[in-house]
């Protein structure tokens, strides 16, 4: 979309991502729940370290990394974060030394948790961790990184802090500002009937930049987010104030996004970030054994979850088409192998 092309152009950008992701339909799905036809997304194709739609954001802030010439990264998230993970793989490609904070976000994991999924992955890649007490502590955790790369600048490193509080630039954003262009072409080369989009909603980084480069580009397509952080209230003004400063960063005149435009449902959330209930078990394995593909019970399996609730609801009884976002998350699954293996039962 020539548009959004023009918004995006000032900011530098590496390629880490196989773009463009497919769009695939999901009839096996729709059948199952008795709904509208599901085509998915499959942003957990973008290639990077087994994919996810991170790498999508990386590609703004390792472009920003680059262009001021930063040999070290550092991120914060929680113990199994494909943020992380994804970012340790880009920072090497780049030859980075890479910085990965593990925050505390969910409780009573065991052993298994703390070593397999992404924390392998993040060893391989070589990562150094540096550890934080809280999971709930968006500035604290900020702050802890930027203390750490004041340790690195007295090395003599030149660092580089991907910050994931609200109040940081939300850069990443850009990624999925530049993904709605890509899907409003897709959808128009392919003449796809998508009268409605769903996607996970945690930073808001996704869900925020998907609505202003739909309202950038003339799309009144609606997209539903679904919480798998936070509850719907606190989530509702993350992904106003995400919208705005995405707005901001663009230089647009006016903004794009109405409170209007923001639909975030949380009925799938508990009971909590990062913990698996039985609409997320069903999920995962409802998409696992219609179509196939893999949904991490962090992120893919709760959106899952909330579309299918969504569904059953009649949210989208008057829908011609629905598009699943699925972001990614697969490597997660293997944390969770105890908690998975006791409740899954051989078919």
């Amino acid at each position: 979309m020539n548009i959004i092309n023009k918004l995006l152009a000032p900011f530098p950008r590496i390629s880490l991502a196989h773009l463009p992701t497919p769009i695939d339909e999901s009839a096996n799905l729709s059948a199952a729940l008795n709904g509208p036809p599901i085509y998915i997304k499959r942003d957990d194709c973008t290639g990077l370290a087994l994919g996810g739609n991170k790498a999508r954001q990386l590609e703004y802030y390792l472009g920003e990394a680059r262009e001021n010439d930063a040999d070290a990264v550092l991120i914060t998230g929680a113990v199994q974060s494909n943020y992380a993970r994804m970012t340790a793989a880009a920072a090497r490609k780049l030859g980075m030394e890479c910085h990965i904070q593990l925050e505390e976000r969910v409780p009573g994991v065991d052993d298994t948790y703390r070593r397999s999924g992404n924390v392998l992955l993040d060893r391989i890649f070589g990562a150094s961790f540096h550890s934080y007490p809280e999971g709930e502590d968006e500035a604290g955790a900020d702050r802890q990184l930027e203390r750490i790369a004041d340790q690195l600048r007295e090395r003599g490193k030149n660092p580089y802090v991907i910050h994931l509080g609200p109040d940081r630039s939300p850069l990443g954003a850009l990624g999925y500002v530049r993904a709605a262009g890509e899907i409003l072409s897709q959808i128009e080369d392919q003449g796809l009937p998508i009268d409605h989009m769903v996607i996970a909603s945690g930073s808001s980084y996704s869900h925020s930049g998907l609505l202003v480069g739909l309202r950038a580009a003339g799309s009144r397509l609606p997209v539903s987010g679904i919480c798998v952080r936070r509850r719907a209230g606190l989530q509702q003004i993350r992904v106003k104030d995400c919208t705005r400063a995405v707005e901001a960063m663009l230089r647009l005149t006016r903004p794009v996004v109405t409170e209007d435009d923001i639909h975030v449902f949380d009925g799938t959330l508990a009971p909590g970030y990062g913990r698996i209930n039985p609409m997320v078990l069903e999920a995962i394995r409802l998409l696992g054994q219609t179509e196939g593909i893999l949904a991490d019970p962090v992120y893919s399996g709760k959106s899952v979850a909330g579309l299918i609730a969504l569904i059953r609801a009649g949210q989208f009884a008057e829908s011609k088409a629905i598009l699943f976002i699925h972001t990614g998350g697969a490597p997660a699954l293997f944390a969770y192998e105890t908690e998975l293996m006791r409740q899954l039962t051989v078919q």
